[in-house]
């Protein structure tokens, strides 16, 4: 996609658009910016970014697309800020209804992912391009023209960029998504802002008093830190043999705010510091453990950031110069109306450090983080060491008022607990949450089978009948097997003559038939016989094999309890089984079933070919209780 070109794989791409036709007005597009900023500062100004925080500026136009504002953030490993800035983007073409957003990753319209259970069969990743959009704080898909009185205002091709903007200026309503599609995203959305806290988690840390001094002012930070211990190589850990910022003499019981990501990350890794670092670490059984551990790591991770950094370059208290950029007080002024401040007085302690939240919330989201050296981690936590008025006696008094750290019981997820989950993400009951009694039904799983095998596939591939009981498909050998005769011209021993009308619009077969002789073709007559002959000699090379003993066979137990045959088929004694070979016809039904069984069975609870196609068209099968 446009915008996406040469970014790492976990990127999302954002745009705002105004709907239709600029219009002119007395405010300039950077005063537009500066209000979306300020709107977005509350939930955004203390969020921890995993990689790159949301940013905007302005982009000029470019062929098709119209200048807009707009940004590019890379995610990481943390999808949750992708969909955060879902969140964010959604919130601003709400507050500003004439701005219309879209918002795509490497996957593309990955919203259409989120509710691809309830999309139309037309729309598809060829057919989607400049059709999804927010707009009114509501997800909109431009349609196709569905009769011809709609062609006339509705492109029959994906429209163009200014096409869409103008369809959904004039013909909002109309390209409103569907429902079911709307809450499928709303569902990934809803929770936030209040989601930000519920992702963090807070824990003791045992770290240099220079480290609990800079996560103080600056905890943004500790992402960049927890990355490069993170993402360590041996030429890092050079810089970490001996400490020269970062000594562990110097350190003090802190309480850290990670994210659930970032702690995962820091506290799932096995680690040995280097003998001649100085990093020592209590026994396990100590109750501290865990805080000396996670201190140390985190320890490493600032000490290789500042070993790849130069000297720190002049800025304010908040290790970012803010009032260079001439958009400062425009941004400052915007905040002001917002209502950021909450009334604080100008000058009071809960108003400076609202403003130096504001300050790096407004660095990070103009200025491009390859573009500045203001978003080099290293310099900004150098800077901010030499600036800083801290004391390690005082911050070792504040150790016995920490408040408690929060439990990680949630790093270890049950049975039950994962159930629960994929329950949510599915929205339907799984397995183990359902009764014995609604877990699965013979008769459904072989109409299911048969439904999906007579279904006609293309080259997109198979269609899978989510609901067989709702339209079961029917095949009548019979029926078929007339049917085909009648089209050739040939009845059959067991075909009724009054099937076939006198006044029915028929070819003439016979006519067809001499026609096809003339030509030196076999008759249709002579094709039938051919192929009984090659079934017959088909029939004979089968016969002498073993092949008819591994089928089971209908019998008088299968016709009254066909579950019960399955389970007991295993056991049947050989003689049974060849007496059956001789007396009685295959039994499909029960060697399909029979065969499915054994095929999951064989999964030893791992994905496979049988559960996923039976769970593809709504039968799930109980586990294997044996062993």
């Amino acid at each position: 996609m446009e915008g996406m070109e040469g970014r790492l794989e976990d990127g999302v791409c954002y745009r705002l658009h105004l709907a239709g036709e600029p219009r002119p007005s007395g405010e300039t597009s950077q005063q537009r910016l500066e209000q979306i900023l300020a709107l977005l500062a509350s939930p955004c100004g203390n969020y921890i970014w995993h990689n790159e925080p949301f940013n905007l500026t302005h982009v000029p136009a470019r062929g098709e697309v119209p200048a807009h504002i707009g940004g590019v953030t890379n995610f990481g490993d943390n999808v949750d800020d992708e969909w955060f800035i879902v969140y964010l983007i959604q919130r601003v073409s709400k507050e500003f209804p004439d701005l219309v957003a879209s918002i795509e990753d490497n996957d593309g319209e990955f919203l259409l992912i989120e509710a691809a259970e309830y999309l139309p069969k037309w729309l598809n990743p060829e057919t989607s391009t400049n059709r999804v959009f927010f707009y009114h704080g509501k997800l909109h898909i431009i349609p196709l023209p569905q009769n011809p009185g709609e062609v006339s205002w509705l492109p029959v091709s994906n429209p163009t960029l200014p096409q869409a903007l103008s369809l959904l200026a004039t013909h909002s309503e109309k390209c409103l998504a569907a429902g079911p599609i709307r809450e499928a995203v709303d569902k990934r959305i809803h929770s936030f802002p209040g989601k930000i806290r519920d992702n963090q988690h807070q824990a003791y840390c045992y770290v240099p008093a220079g480290i609990a001094a800079v996560l103080k002012h600056r905890p943004d930070l500790l992402a960049p830190a927890v990355q490069a211990f993170y993402l360590r190589d041996p030429i890092d850990l050079n810089a970490c043999r001996i400490f020269k910022i970062f000594q562990p003499d110097t350190r003090v019981m802190t309480l850290v705010t990670f994210t659930k990501c970032l702690y995962a990350q820091l506290q799932q890794q096995r680690f040995i510091p280097d003998r001649r670092s100085g990093y020592t670490l209590p026994a396990q059984s100590d109750k501290h453990f865990k805080a000396h551990e996670l201190g140390m790591k985190l320890a490493h991770g600032f000490e290789i950031l500042c070993s790849k950094s130069s000297q720190p370059v002049a800025k304010t208290e908040s290790g970012i110069s803010t009032q260079s950029n001439p958009h400062w007080k425009g941004f400052l002024s915007s905040l002001t109306k917002s209502d950021y401040f909450k009334g604080e007085l100008e000058g009071s302690a809960h108003y400076r450090e609202l403003l130096r939240t504001a300050e790096i919330y407004f660095q990070q989201s103009v200025v491009k983080p390859e573009s500045s050296s203001a978003f080099n981690p290293g310099e900004n936590i150098l800077h901010l060491l030499q600036t800083l008025c801290y004391s390690a006696e005082e911050l070792k008094k504040e150790e016995d008022n920490l408040p408690p750290e929060d439990d990680n019981s949630w790093l270890v997820i049950s049975p039950e607990e994962l159930d629960h989950m994929l329950e949510e993400a599915s929205g339907k009951k799984l397995l183990n949450s359902v009764s014995p009694e609604e877990r699965y039904d013979l008769q459904e799983v072989t109409e299911s089978m048969k439904a999906f095998v007579s279904k006609v596939s293309t080259h997109e591939g198979a269609e899978l009948p989510w609901s067989s009981s709702a339209s079961q498909v029917q095949f009548d050998v019979n029926t078929f097997t007339s049917a085909l005769e009648k089209i050739l011209s040939v009845e059959s021993d067991d075909c009724d003559s009054d099937d076939i009308d006198d006044d029915d619009d028929f070819f003439d077969a016979e006519s067809y038939t001499d026609e096809r002789m003339q030509e030196g073709e076999p008759s249709t007559t002579e094709t039938l016989e051919n192929l009984r002959d090659y079934m017959k000699q088909m029939d004979l090379e089968l016969a002498s094999t073993n092949i008819g003993k591994s089928f089971t066979k209908v019998t008088e137990e299968t016709g009254s309890d066909r579950s019960k045959t399955i389970v007991e088929a295993g056991n049947e004694s050989e003689t049974e089984s060849e007496r059956n070979v001789e007396t009685h016809p295959v039994d499909v039904d029960l060697n399909l079933v029979q065969n499915l069984l054994q095929s999951y069975s064989s999964q030893t609870g791992l994905a496979g070919p049988a559960s996923n196609i039976l769970q593809s068209m709504g039968v799930r099968l109980p586990d294997n209780q044996e062993n």
